[in-house]
């Protein structure tokens, strides 16, 4: 082709990749996705052996706007000829690893993909973005989708001794082996990856190993909000309601809706209790220490251990305790576009707390002038504009056709006006 890309990604994770898949058939439509690791990879540290999605498989790439796209998850199990056995399965939830190899195959389908391609700097001309890619050199393109994803956090008081004794729960399954066989090791963080760590430390270490231990802020082990009217705050109703709030309401919800997004599966919970219990047949308690309401205050390497000071948050007692290596499962950040984007950074449009300002289309504020053509959007960085659902799965077609809508100037994909039973909020006069 010639002239300029109608889109440009940047990153290739689920996100960008259900963008990819949605934009392929779009007559007309020129597009790329640039991604500097080799090939896909999806969470590769934490793809222990059972773990399950989180959202039902129709929370592919596709399903949930396109059901009849060729690259939906029927589509990859009739071409991998499994049909059949899944239909017998009856799995809602499919296990990660099957996620992984869906997204796989999908991507091997996606013309656009481009991996290997490291996208260094994005500067505005005129009325085009260009973006340097190395290799390639400089690609030009009217529209510009950012999925470059999270990053793992480190809690202040252990970041500075990162490393072998301490890691983040990412990085887990290639240090499993030592972790399995050190005596005394703990995780910090009660969500759905704190309790997987857990679970798979407690089956794999042997009894008499040595302490387990399992630490978390939150004052309960609890288990994920999944009502089925609960599970309407991962709407396109309760996006649009929730970006339509002012920002000190938005900042003040998401915190309290941590149970929607910060805790565990009933069905993990249950396992870990299970294990727990089997534990005691024949007398005795098993070598764990599950401790919620607890924060790690400071840490201190000592003789190649590691020493934590904690505080109880209601009792508010301190004590120590040494462990052997930390495993945080204290969740991910959105990355930095400072750099990416520094050639027009002054020209994005912040709220009050620094954070890029994000309309109801995932199009960043561009303080540009009228007559700037094409958009930056991004994937996976508006939790504070859109609420929980940004990082969801199950909301990642909806965005991408909303952003391809948005793109095209027409419904390319038409969208339903209601998905909620639930009504949020109340009319004005």
């Amino acid at each position: 082709m010639t002239g300029p890309l109608d889109i440009a990604g940047v990153g290739i994770g689920p996100f960008n990749l259900s963008l990819a898949a949605l934009a392929e058939p779009i007559e007309h439509l020129h597009t790329a996705f640039f991604e500097q690791d080799p090939e896909f990879r999806w969470h590769p540290g934490l793809m222990i052996e059972g773990a399950a999605l989180q959202v039902p498989f129709l929370a592919d790439l596709v399903s949930l706007v396109e059901p009849a796209h060729p690259l939906s998850f029927l589509s990859y199990l009739r071409d991998r000829g499994r049909l059949f056995p899944f239909y017998f399965a009856e799995r809602f939830h499919i296990p990660r690893a099957e996620y992984e190899d869906y997204c796989a195959w999908a991507v091997t389908r996606i013309t656009s993909a481009r991996f290997g391609r490291h996208v260094t700097s994005i500067r505005r001309s005129g009325d085009v973005f260009e973006l340097d890619v190395e290799p390639g050199g400089r690609v030009s393109a009217r529209n510009v989708v950012l999925g470059v994803g999270t990053e793992p956090v480190l809690p202040d008081p252990l970041e500075h001794l990162a490393g072998n004794r301490i890691l983040h729960s990412a990085d887990y399954l290639p240090a499993r082996r030592r972790l399995v066989e050190a005596a005394d090791v703990t995780v910090v963080g009660s969500g759905q990856s704190g309790a997987e760590v857990f679970l798979d430390l407690l089956r794999a270490r042997p009894p008499g190993r040595g302490t387990l231990r399992w630490l978390t802020r939150t004052q309960a082990f609890a288990p994920m909000e999944y009502s089925k009217l609960g599970l309407e705050q991962f709407t396109p109703d309760y996006v649009r309601f929730f970006h339509g709030l002012d920002e000190p309401t938005r900042d003040r919800l998401v915190p309290a809706q941590w149970q929607l997004y910060k805790a565990i599966s009933a069905d993990t919970i249950a396992d870990i209790y299970d294990e727990l219990y089997e534990r005691t047949v024949g007398g005795g308690w098993p070598s764990v220490s599950l401790a919620p309401g607890v924060e790690v205050t400071a840490a201190a390497e000592r003789a190649g251990r590691v020493e934590l000071e904690l505080r109880h948050v209601q009792q508010d007692r301190k004590a120590t305790v040494t462990t052997d290596a930390v495993v945080c499962a204290t969740g991910y950040r959105e990355r930095d576009l400072g750099e990416l984007v520094a050639p027009f950074a002054g020209r994005i449009e912040r709220d009050a707390a620094g954070r890029i300002a994000v309309d109801a289309d995932y199009r960043v504020h561009l303080d540009d002038g009228a007559d700037a053509g094409g958009s930056l959007f991004v994937q996976n960085a508006e939790r504070h504009t859109h609420g929980v659902g940004a990082p969801d799965l199950g909301l990642a077609a909806w965005r991408s056709a909303r952003i391809l809508n948005a793109v095209c100037g027409r419904a390319v994909y038409p969208l339903p006006d209601r998905t909620a039973f639930t009504t949020f909020g109340l009319e004005g006069p």
